[in-house]
């Protein structure tokens, strides 16, 4: 990216984490910055994503991962609550990093965004697509993150657990959940799907043993369109 064009691209990233109320700090900017550099190199040769403009990639993408931050945030911090109020400390519960999958992350979207911002989550950001997956451990190299994984595999064939696996524009809700089961930590894990306009259909057509708990709105900055979170978790079933 040009000097010129750069500055402004990191402005404009720089206001949006701050309506976002993220709390990013100038190195974690930094590294977003770089992200978007690898992005927009890379994408010409692996057809990472359908948007070529740097700006839009900033805001579609980055902003748009960035939007789901203080969500994760919260429910990381509830769990570290309930491990400290259970006693649980052993690795995967209150010491150690929790960790988080990416289902279908293609361009590294929102793993690679996670994996910056949130250095405590151990991400792990999985694609049947062989570049997509080498893209993502490039980016691990390049901005030394030790937290950052891409994994070169079909989903439904994963089985080491994590406590939360999330998607950004996979599947429908009733194919992500069918495909990850076997991956999602009991009885404790979680699915977070990022969607557009509220699933209302896709949330009808889950099975019974998967329960909705929250769907939450999003407001993603210098982007009209509808967002939103749909948080699920199995269901105990009578």
């Amino acid at each position: 990216m040009a000097s010129l064009g750069n500055d402004v691209l990191r402005a404009r990233l720089q206001s949006g984490a701050e309506v976002l109320a993220s709390g990013l700090d100038a190195a974690q900017i930094d590294r977003l910055m770089d992200f978007l550099a690898l992005l927009q190199k890379w994408n010409r040769v692996y057809n990472l994503t359908a948007l070529q403009d740097p700006q839009e990639m900033l805001t579609q993408h980055l902003l748009d991962s960035l939007a789901a931050l203080a969500p994760l945030r919260r429910h990381l911090a509830h769990l570290a609550h309930l491990a400290h109020s259970t006693g649980l400390t052993g690795p995967g519960q209150g010491a150690g990093p929790r960790r988080l999958l990416d289902v279908g992350s293609g361009a590294g979207l929102p793993g690679v965004v996670f994996a910056i911002c949130c250095p405590q989550l151990d991400v792990h950001c999985v694609d049947s697509v062989g570049k997509k997956a080498a893209f993502i451990g490039q980016v691990a190299l390049q901005l030394r993150l030790r937290n950052l994984h891409g994994v070169h595999a079909r989903v439904e064939t994963l089985t080491t657990p994590f406590e939360i696996i999330c998607c950004r524009a996979f599947a429908a809700l009733p194919d992500f959940v069918r495909w990850t089961r076997s991956a999602l930590r009991a009885p404790d894990g979680v699915w977070l799907a990022l969607k557009g306009k509220h699933p209302g259909a896709e949330i009808a057509a889950l099975p019974a043993d998967v329960q909705v708990f929250h769907v939450e709105r999003l407001t993603v900055p210098g982007l009209a369109a509808e967002r939103c979170i749909v948080w699920l978790r199995p269901a105990a079933l009578a």
